[in-house]
């Protein structure tokens, strides 16, 4: 029996989506969390991306003394000294891309589809993005890290490699620090992958200088005309 989708907030293109955004909030907020970010982003009119902010399920949470709450997959310490639950990260994986499959099936090119996620969602967008069969639009992965790097070495799909990345990350990150973000970068970059790389002056947040390069990177990714 096939899971259910994941529910999602989506907001819809003026005309027929053409792109997809399928954006994975943080550990214990949920879909509204960035789904404020879409005008803030200033995209031209005429782009057809149909933006995806799903919920993620509940769950106990070890690190938060098994407190029930919205989380991609379990977490047993910040420094990830306890191990990864990979069950947790390939399960939300796979939701994920069963998102993909959506919007391929709802028309829109797996080359137009960019998967964004911010900490534990941004998680979860990488591991995915590297080891999807295809090149996609884009990997966004905000104030996180690459899960599972051990085999993500072994895991990594070629057919993806030309998929661009953009990776973002606070040089006061008291959640995932900043070097966490810099040896992302440089292990995709030494993947031969294009990584566009920024820190800004923030801690585990999203700086309004960020929202421009987003903005500016998911133009050129999706090959749209800027609308100033």
């Amino acid at each position: 029996m096939t899971e259910p989708l994941l529910p999602c907030i989506e907001i819809e293109p003026p005309s027929a989506a053409d792109a997809a955004v399928i954006w994975l909030h943080g550990l214990g907020a949920d879909g509204h969390d960035f789904a404020g970010i879409v005008p803030q982003l200033r995209l031209p009119p005429t782009a057809a991306i149909r933006f995806l902010f799903p919920h993620a399920p509940e769950m106990p949470v070890t690190l938060n003394n098994g407190y029930v709450m919205r989380a991609w997959y379990d977490l047993y310490s910040l420094d990830l000294s306890g191990g990864e639950d990979e069950a947790g990260i390939r399960a939300s994986a796979a939701r994920l891309e069963a998102l993909v499959a959506r919007e391929v099936a709802r028309g829109v090119a797996e080359e137009r589809v960019v998967l964004a996620g911010f900490s534990q969602g941004g998680a979860v967008a990488l591991h995915a993005g590297l080891r999807h069969p295809a090149r996609l639009g884009g990997v966004m992965a905000l104030s996180t890290y690459l899960p599972l790097r051990a085999k993500a070495v072994q895991e990594r799909r070629e057919e993806g490699q030309e998929t661009p990345c953009f990776v973002a990350h606070g040089e006061f990150d008291p959640v995932i620090p900043p070097q966490a973000g810099r040896h992302t970068a440089e292990q995709l970059e030494g993947w031969g992958m294009g990584c566009e790389f920024h820190e800004y002056p923030m801690d585990h947040s999203v700086h309004p200088q960020e929202i421009e390069h987003i903005r500016a990177w998911l133009l050129r990714v999706l090959d749209l005309a800027a609308d100033e």
